[in-house]
C-alpha cells in the first residue's frame, strides 16, 4: 500500500490590493499621525512615522499584491483592518469553514470523491476564529462525511508540511484511509497594516489536499518527512484568549485609542533574524532528509517552498542545488497571492507540476513562527 497526494484546491479571495493601493493608505496614515502628533514630535517626545514605497515592498519581498477577504476597512487610513461581520455559531458557517469548504470540494471534485468518502479533515494554519468548536469538525458537517473525525492544529506557517505528516501518521496507524488536509489563512486579520516593515506580507487563502492510501498509487507518493521546532520569538502573534485578564491586570483599556500601538498582540517579526536563522536551518533541513532517503539533491525537479520572501526562497534553492541552480526549480507564487502562511507551499504545489514526469522526486518545504520547519519528498506516480 502507498500513501499519496491524490488532489488538490484552491480557494482565492475576491478582493486583490496592490503594493500602489497599499502604499496610498499607509501613506496617508503616516501623514495624518505625523500632523496629529506634530508638537510631540518636535519635542522629540515622539518618532515621526515614514512613508513607504511599492518599489520598497517589491525588491524587499517580491511581492506585488495580495488577495484579501474584506478591502475597504484595510484601505481605509482611520481603519486598517478587515471589517468582517460577526456570523452566528450553529447558524450561519463561519468565514474560516467556508473558505475552507470551497477549497475542500475543489479537491475532492479533481481526486473524484465526495466527502463521505472522507474518514477524516484536519484544519492546519496559523489563526483560528475560535477556540472550539474546531473549524475541521464545522467543515466535517457540512461537506456530508458519514463518521469520522476532524480536528484543528497550528504550527504557523509550517502548518501544512505538519498537517501531511499527521495525516500519513493517521493513515499507518489504521485510523483513517483518506485524509484531507485544509490550510484556511485570514492573514489579513492578525497583520498590523501600520507596521511599515511588515503591513505589505500577507494575504488571504485556502487550500485543501487529499491523501489517501491506495494499493495502486497515483498522484504523488509521500515517501518521507521530516519535522522540527526550536522555540524563538524573533516570529510572533500573542493575541488570544488572555487577553482580557492582562489588560485588566495592568489597568488598560482592553481597546486602546486607534492611535496607540498594539504591535505586541499582532504580527511581529525580526526579518532580518529569521533570515539569518531560518534559511541555513530550512535547507539543512532538507538535505538531510534527502540524505537519508538516498536521494542527491540534483535529482529534485521541483521544490514548492513556503512562500515567505523571494530572497529566501532563492537562498534555499542556491543552497540545496548550488550556485547554478535553475530557479524555476523553485516556482513562487509570490507576487500574486504574497505571503499566505500554512497554505502558500500548496499554493505552489496546486499550480506549478509542470514537467512532472513518473518518477520524479519533489520536496513540500515550510517554515516560520517557532520555529518550525517541515519537509516532506513526493513522487510523481
Amino acid at each position: 500500500m502507498s500513501i499519496c497526494i491524490t488532489a488538490t484546491g484552491l480557494y482565492t479571495p475576491p478582493y486583490s490590493i496592490s503594493n500602489e493601493e497599499l502604499v496610498a493608505t499607509f501613506n496617508q496614515y503616516v501623514d495624518n499621525y505625523n500632523a496629529k502628533n506634530a508638537d510631540a514630535i518636535a519635542r522629540g517626545e515622539k518618532t515621526a512615522l515614514v512613508h513607504s514605497t511599492a518599489e520598497f515592498i517589491e525588491k524587499a519581498s517580491g511581492i506585488k499584491s495580495r488577495y484579501v477577504m474584506e478591502k475597504d476597512g484595510i484601505l481605509n487610513p482611520d481603519i486598517m483592518a478587515p471589517v468582517i461581520p460577526y456570523r452566528k455559531l450553529g447558524e450561519e458557517m463561519s468565514i474560516m469553514a467556508e473558505m475552507g469548504l470551497d477549497a475542500l470540494k475543489q479537491a475532492l471534485d479533481n481526486a473524484g470523491l465526495q466527502g463521505k468518502d472522507l474518514d477524516g479533515i484536519i484544519v492546519a494554519c496559523s489563526n483560528f476564529q475560535r477556540v472550539y468548536p474546531a473549524i475541521a469538525i464545522e467543515i466535517q458537517q457540512y461537506i456530508g462525511m458519514q463518521g469520522g473525525f476532524g480536528f484543528d492544529m497550528n504550527v504557523a506557517c509550517s502548518a501544512a508540511t505538519f498537517g501531511i505528516a499527521q495525516a500519513v501518521g493517521l493513515i499507518k496507524s489504521g485510523t483513517a484511509k483518506r485524509v484531507a488536509m485544509v490550510n484556511i489563512e485570514i492573514t489579513s486579520a492578525h497583520l498590523n497594516w501600520r507596521n511599515r516593515d511588515s503591513h505589505f506580507i500577507f494575504g488571504d487563502v485556502a487550500t485543501a489536499t487529499i491523501i489517501e492510501e491506495l494499493a495502486t498509487p497515483k498522484g504523488y507518493e509521500i515517501l518521507d518527512s521530516h519535522l522540527f521546532t526550536q522555540f524563538s520569538t524573533n516570529i510572533k502573534n500573542e493575541y488570544g484568549f488572555l487577553d482580557r485578564s492582562e489588560f485588566l491586570a495592568a489597568g488598560t483599556p482592553m481597546y486602546p485609542d486607534i492611535d496607540a500601538p498594539v504591535t505586541d498582540k499582532l504580527f511581529l517579526q525580526e526579518g532580518r533574524k529569521v533570515f539569518r536563522e531560518v534559511c541555513p536551518a530550512v535547507s539543512n533541513l532538507i538535505l538531510e532528509l534527502l540524505h537519508k532517503n538516498h536521494i542527491e539533491p540534483q535529482q529534485l525537479k521541483k521544490m514548492w517552498l513556503h512562500q515567505a520572501n523571494a530572497n529566501m526562497i532563492d537562498l534555499i534553492l542556491r543552497t540545496v542545488l548550488g550556485k547554478e541552480a535553475d530557479k524555476s526549480i523553485a516556482p513562487m507564487v509570490l507576487a500574486e497571492y504574497a505571503n499566505t502562511s500554512s497554505a502558500s507551499p500548496m499554493i505552489v504545489f496546486h499550480k506549478h507540476q509542470e514537467n512532472m514526469q513518473s518518477g520524479d522526486l519533489g520536496v513540500i518545504c515550510s517554515f516560520g513562527a517557532g520555529y518550525s520547519i517541515g519537509s516532506v519528498i513526493v513522487k510523481k506516480v
